[in-house]
């Protein structure tokens, strides 16, 4: 069975060479192997253009009469977000050759790169990319120059994963999205696990991203340990879907923290075996069920609306009552903090961005790839993320009171 950590065949040759031919040990070594991969892909961009002025390839025999000759090159430094390139502006005698991939009086290649980068997190293709950047500038670079240019986040994206998290968040939520990889000239689904959390403080963050493995109880583990190994101590409620072996997880890795049943998929999940002309209906009764003043209300509503639809649609209420002890923990709170855990806007918003990566780019060439489109489109959705969630003053010291000195 492969790991979600496994890599092609291929490209453990091509790492193994690329580890071997520049000594790599540490991440420092890989930043300055990707910048001389960086120099010497513009080195040889810059020499196919001057082939093509010329018309005619370096030590190429040709019968037609020569106008002008290769003179050289000149030697020129560029800057980049992963440092100064060296490169050398290849010359010819006639003067007449005007480079496009590094324009003369040109020393930063940096917006280019950033529009690279830009491009891959809305989803566009190596390849799409490649075509937008000839529209844009006038000159074609390759598919694979794109992938070297984002390939420089993967540090980025490892450190982001292992930085230090808070030590409490008083709420955090679960959810999973499905994309389709290329895996073995397959194409597969890989869902990705998305795990936001709201601290203390009340912004809210992307704690962690995990792709493709099988949903279990040691799968759930491992997440949350990982969240322990960052500095978290504690969860007070963790609010996901059904998630296979979660709350044994739960109970393992945060034994005081209080699983919730995401409300928003239970009704989903409910209306999704409700024919569209009853929709409406159905959903207002569910209403009476999260909104009902305490537990005892909510289970005598669901009860009813049980009776009340289950001739027709037989079952559509069976999560609700095989879930109970999941759902109750609601009807402790305030209207306002049962507001913040069963919306969920937060982790809705960010998966909406998500699902326009997939739809721009419906098939992933690898889970790799897959990483740096996510990490990206999380980057730029987080960055906004500056401001408290609604009416936290009042759900903090709500919460507060319900968990008590855990604050």
């Amino acid at each position: 069975m492969s790991s979600k950590y496994s890599i092609s065949s291929e490209k453990k040759e091509l790492l193994a060479n690329l580890v071997e031919t520049y000594n790599i040990k540490t991440a420092t070594d890989l930043q300055n192997a990707l910048k001389d991969l960086m120099g010497e892909t513009l080195q040889e961009m810059l020499e196919s253009e001057l082939d093509e002025e010329l018309g005619y390839e370096r030590y190429e025999k040709t019968s037609l009469p020569k106008t002008n000759y290769r003179n050289g090159h000149k030697p020129k430094t560029l800057k980049s977000s992963m440092g100064e390139l060296e490169i050398g502006v290849p010359q010819d005698r006639n003067s007449a050759f005007e480079p496009r991939i590094v324009p003369k009086h040109k020393t930063s290649i940096t917006d280019i790169e950033q529009k690279v980068i830009n491009m891959y997190a809305r989803g566009m293709t190596n390849r799409e990319i490649s075509e937008q950047i000839e529209d844009i500038y006038g000159f074609g670079t390759s598919a694979e120059l794109v992938s070297r240019i984002t390939d420089k986040i993967v540090p980025q994206i490892e450190e982001w994963q292992s930085r230090r998290l808070s030590d409490v968040y008083p709420i955090v939520f679960i959810d999973a999205i499905v994309f389709s990889v290329r895996k073995e000239k397959t194409v597969q689904k890989s869902a990705v696990y998305v795990v936001l959390g709201v601290d203390s403080d009340g912004i809210k963050d992307v704690l962690s991203i995990e792709i493709g493995e099988t949903e279990s109880a040691k799968f759930w583990l491992s997440v949350l340990n990982n969240l322990k190994n960052r500095g978290v101590k504690d969860i007070l409620v963790l609010c996901a879907d059904g998630l296979t072996g979660i709350k044994e997880a739960i109970a393992a890795a945060f034994p005081m923290t209080e699983y919730q049943r995401c409300i928003v998929h239970m009704v989903r999940n409910t209306l999704l075996h409700v024919a569209h002309k009853h929709k409406k209906e159905f959903a207002n009764d569910l209403k009476t069920i999260y909104h009902a003043v305490n537990e005892e209300n909510g289970h005598k509503n669901m009860l009813e609306v049980k009776d009340k639809w289950d001739k027709m649609y037989p079952n559509a209420m069976k999560r609700w009552v095989g879930n109970w002890d999941v759902i109750c923990p609601i009807f402790k709170y305030s209207p306002a903090v049962r507001k913040a855990l069963y919306t969920t806007n937060a982790i809705e918003s960010l998966n909406s961005q998500y699902r326009r990566i997939n739809a721009g780019r419906p098939v992933f060439p690898s889970e790799e790839a897959l990483k740096k489109a996510l990490f990206l489109v999380t980057q730029n959705i987080t960055k906004k993320w500056t401001t408290k969630i609604k009416d936290w003053g009042q759900i903090f010291g709500e919460l507060s009171v319900i968990f008590e000195d855990r604050l």
